[in-house]
């Protein structure tokens, strides 16, 4: 089930990643600000509705790569607002763009035996651009989720959302 992102709306894609358990050990990586910040971002959250979100993406500490020219102006802090919770199960989040845009993503966890069903859906992704981005994003950063839950090195994020992003491209036609 470790499959690709797939589009199920214009403006909405999805990710389905099956990672080690058990799931509170996969809950406290998408929401302790540390753990977080090893495949995602760190920054602390709220854990409650309304709850203040703060994301703070350094792709250094999670891959040895040199961020590419075509990223290194864009903003690498977010905030948002937590919408809903149910801890181990469910987080969902506003994430603020700098415009002034808002998308959601929710992250869900499901139980399977010694193994968890992590699935990412974001919203309200507006243009192609960020459409490829978000998807070669999430692919890798779920894929580093994996290989620190793993214990194995992380894969290097630019190389692979390059490569990625170049498959979605060819994916996601109109």
């Amino acid at each position: 089930m470790n499959s690709h992102v797939t589009r199920i709306a214009p403006d909405t894609i999805r990710l389905e990643r099956v990672l080690p358990g058990p799931i509170g050990n996969v809950w406290s990586f998408l929401t302790e600000s540390e753990k977080r910040g090893r495949w995602l971002a760190s920054g602390e959250w709220e854990l409650r509705p309304g709850g203040k979100v703060e994301m703070h993406f350094s792709h250094e500490m999670i891959s040895p790569e040199e961020t590419p020219a075509k990223y290194r102006d864009m903003p690498m802090s977010f905030t948002g607002r937590i919408l809903r919770i149910d801890p181990p199960h469910l987080i969902e989040f506003t994430w603020d763009e700098a415009d002034g845009a808002a998308s959601e993503v929710t992250f869900e966890l499901t139980p399977r035996g010694q193994e968890v069903i992590l699935v990412i859906t974001h919203r309200k992704v507006c243009g192609r651009d960020m459409l490829l981005s978000a998807s070669a994003g999430w692919d890798v950063h779920a894929g580093i989720l994996l290989d620190v839950l793993t214990h194995q090195p992380p894969r290097g994020f630019w190389t692979t959302h390059a490569r990625v992003e170049s498959e979605y491209a060819l994916r996601f036609t109109d």
